[in-house]
This record gives structure tokens, sequence and C-alpha cells, in this order.
């Protein structure tokens, strides 16, 4: 080990004690740590609790400089800043919770260059003025945490974060550690590619957790299988997270559960922030024991000892579905991780998939309306084409990017791009999104293929993900591990129903 190394490493072993209180590192921490202080971009896959927040916290004592952490948690962001402060760390954050007066300090904050770490949003980081600002100071690494949001083949794909990779360059591409539970090689290669990072280097530390015990139980109607959510929250201890497909889905088993004499609260997109809040703090401090929720609810929330996670509908893909199941365990004790299949709950995940992609006449129109403000910032488009929607002008905008009819400068106002715009290219570019609406009907039915299968359900993720590091052919602790059923079936292929009461015992 050369010199510098060994400096390096005891002063990361003196730092996890007196500034962390921490008496060793994880399995992969050591190996991001590695690459990031090497100055490497990088691309750390780890499971959930895994300790991917030290990854960026350790540099902050070490660089010089600021680290930048875009999130689009806000929760983890008062989460993280509340600990950073108890370490001696200076740490602000930007997001839409705070007063004024909170977000002044915090910028008089980062401007007086002060802050060890700045937690942002996608949304701000795309800000003229906060790229401005940050300019000022030296940002000496980017961190995207939940990075498969780039990546338009992710299960979570966000076009919030479509701009990062122009505010890196903007920012003059400081090195970056892109952070993420789960990616299929398309998403890794997405996220390289949305970053600017073609020497992206992955350190891959596996999904296997065995402490994570999976169940699916079969339903044959939708009273059927609200009685069963019901029996299962009743018999299976300790604090859970029931997840919806709808906001619909989660009112009815909110108000069942809490008919019934559960202690229960609701969490959805469509609930005022200040609710939200309330039901989330509630779960999180203990006062309530189950949390009914959308998709809103979950990424990045530190919660340790959530024993069950239970799906009313099936998630849209097997990534969703380990990311949101994988919040229960975090402290390695065992919980449980189940599903209720209703075959014709899918349709619901058709619904969603069928509003997601955009039209050759749609890309057109928004290149047009980009030409006709000259340079357009993207405020102005939405003011110029109200009817589109957020999310589905971002998907306009990056996919006319990457056909290069559309360039960004350094305020990162949108301009005509290299190309010429012909009429072939706009139908080429809609063409080839509906490559990924393939992929993502193709995720469909393997999600609805685990769902039905037979075999053990932590070697279908695993083999999923391309996963061969745990070496799992039977994980012996899974329903079908269990209880097998009499005839192994292809995946996909339809499994006779386990009993409902098999699947919590």
């Amino acid at each position: 080990m050369k010199t510098d190394e060994i400096k390096t490493a005891g002063h990361i072993q003196r730092l996890l004690r007196e500034v962390f209180g921490l008496k060793r590192l994880r399995p992969g921490q050591q190996a991001v740590l590695d690459s990031v202080l090497a100055g490497r971009d990088t691309l750390a896959l780890m499971p959930t609790g895994s300790g991917k927040s030290l990854c960026y916290q350790l540099p902050a004592a070490m660089l010089d400089g600021t680290v930048v952490v875009v999130s689009p948690l806000i929760a983890l962001m008062q989460d993280q800043t509340d600990k950073l402060q108890d370490t001696g760390l200076d740490a602000a954050q930007l997001n839409s919770s705070l007063a004024r007066a909170e977000e002044e300090a915090a910028l008089d904050s980062i401007r007086a260059r002060r802050s060890d770490i700045v937690f942002c949003t996608p949304e701000r980081l795309a800000t003229p003025e906060f790229l401005q600002l940050l300019r000022r100071t030296h940002v000496a690494l980017l961190v995207v945490d939940e990075a498969h949001c780039i990546s338009q083949w992710g299960h979570d794909f966000r076009p919030a974060y479509l701009e990062i990779g122009a505010a890196r360059a903007a920012l003059g591409r400081p090195p970056v550690l892109a952070l993420t539970a789960t990616a299929t090689e398309e998403v890794v290669a997405d996220i390289a590619r949305q970053l600017d990072a073609p020497s992206l280097h992955v350190v891959n530390t596996g999904i296997y957790r065995s402490n994570l015990h999976y169940r699916v139980i079969q339903s044959t109607n939708p009273r059927e299988k609200l009685a069963l959510a019901l029996e299962i929250v009743r018999e299976t201890a300790g604090a859970g997270i029931v997840y919806a497909a709808t906001v619909k889905a989660a009112e009815e088993a909110h108000a069942l559960l809490r008919e019934a004499g559960e202690s229960v609260a609701c969490y959805h997109g469509k609930l005022r922030a200040v609710e939200r809040r309330q039901s989330q703090q509630a779960f999180m401090d203990g006062a309530c024991r189950v949390l009914v929720a959308t998709n809103a609810f979950g990424m990045g929330i530190d919660k340790p000892d959530i024993r069950f996670v239970l799906h009313l509908q099936i998630p849209a893909t097997l990534e969703a579905y380990y990311q949101e199941s994988g919040r229960a365990g975090r402290d390695g004790a065992p919980a449980v991780c189940m599903l209720l299949y209703l075959h014709e709950d899918k349709r619901v995940q058709q619904y969603f998939l069928a509003r997601s992609y955009p039209s050759a006449a749609e890309l057109r129109q928004v290149h047009e309306a980009v030409l006709g403000q000259a340079p357009g910032r993207l405020a102005d488009l939405k003011q110029a084409l109200p009817e589109m929607g957020d999310l589905r002008l971002k998907v306009c905008l990056k996919l006319l990017k990457d056909g290069e009819l559309l360039r960004q400068n350094r305020q990162l106002c949108y301009l005509a791009g290299k190309a010429a715009a012909k009429a072939a290219l706009f139908d080429a570019l809609a063409a080839g999104y509906e490559q990924k609406q393939e992929r993502d009907r193709a995720a469909l039915e393997q999600m609805v293929g685990y769902a039905q299968s037979g075999y053990c359900r932590w070697k279908l993720l695993l083999d999923y993900f391309g996963d061969e590091t745990a070496g799992v052919e039977r994980c012996g602790v899974c329903d079908n591990c269990l209880a097998p059923p009499q005839v192994q079936p292809l995946p996909g292929e339809w499994v006779e129903p386990m009993p409902a009461s098999a699947a919590f015992l």
C-alpha cells in the first residue's frame, strides 16, 4: 500500500471513530470511498440499509470544498441535516418545505462557504440562480441520490433529474457519486450517459438481504384481498407499510384498518403537505404502527424497525417491488415482504404506462415552442404549453436533446440544436420511445411472472438483476422454499395459490 493510501486509510478510521462514532465500515463502503477520494466518477449499487449516506458524508469531512447532494427526498434532507449537525459538519438544505428565513440562512451559509454538505432537490439544482451561487464556491463532489430516477429505463424515472447532467457541466464537471439500491445493466448505462460519465466506475455490493422473507398470497376478488390485508396486519407484529398503487385503494385500505381499530395513518400525493408530514412523523415516531401509502412515500426513509411491507397491488416492475419491499428490516432483524396478488390489478399498471409516452406531434410542438421563446427557460415553456403537463414536457425536452434538436446553455435555457428539425427526426424519436413502452410492458409481465412463480423468490430477484454475488439457489425462508408447489412451473406460469394463513407464519 502506498504512503498516501495508508494516510487516507488512517484518516478514514479516525473520522469514523471520532466524528461518526463508528468502529468499522460496512461491506462495499471502502470500495466506494476509495473511488470517490481518487476523484473517479462512481456509481454505488448498495441495498437499502447498507450505509450509502456515509459514502458522501465521510468525503465531505475530507475534501477541500462543498459536497452537493441532489435528492428528491425532503424528509431525508431534514433527517440528514439534523444528524450531521451533531457530528460537527455543517449542512444546508434547500427545498420547498423551508420558510423564507430558513432559506435565506441556508443561502448565506453556502455563499460564505461554511457548508460542508448542501442538500437540494433536482428542481433547485436546475435553477440558474442557484447554479451561479454554487459556481462561486468549489464543488468538490456532486452526489446524485436515488440515481435510478435519472434513467428513462428505470422503474422510477423522474424528469426533474434530466437537468442534472447539464447542471454538472455548468459547475465545471466536478466528480460525481451516483447512489441507488438497484439498477439493471440498461439503467447503469443510461445513468452514465445522462451524467456524461463515460468512465463511470461501478461498485456493486449485491442486492441479497437474508433477513427479508418474501411471500405472495393469491386473492380472487377485491373484497377478499382487503379482508386478507386486514388479517395480515392484525397477525403481523411490529411496524409496517401497506402499499397501494392508487390513491383510491390507499384510502379504502386506510379506512378499513382504522375502522377495525388498527393504529394507522395514510400518505399519498393528493394529501396536503402538512397532512403528509403529520402522517410520516407519526409513523417514524411510532405514534402509529401502520402506514398505508402510495409510492409517494418511502425513498430514503430511515426507519430501521419496519417488520413488514405489504403490497395490495403489484408494482409496475421488480425494481419498484424490491425498492419498496426493501424498506423492511433495515436493522438486520427478520422482516416479511408480502404481495397480495389479484390478476386484474395488472390493468392498473397498464393504465399508468399508457399515459407515459409522447407522440411525434407533441415533440414537434415542444420544439416549436422552444424556438418561439429563443432561448426558452423551462418556466416559460410550461406557460406556453399548459396542456402538456410537467412530466410530459420534460420527457419531450429530453428526447429532443438526445436527438440533438435542442441543446442547453450554461443558464440551462433551451436553444436550437445541431440537427435540422426534419419531420422524420420527430417520428424517429417518438418511435425510439416506443422501445421503452415495449420494455415497460415486458417488465410488468416479469412482475406478474414473479407473483405467479413457484420458484424461490430471492432466486427470481437475483436472476432478474443479474446478481451472482450471493450464490443463492434457495433462500429457505420465502413461501415457495417453505412450502414448495408440487410441480415447479416455469416463471410466468400459474401456481396453485398458497393458503393465506401460511403467508405470515
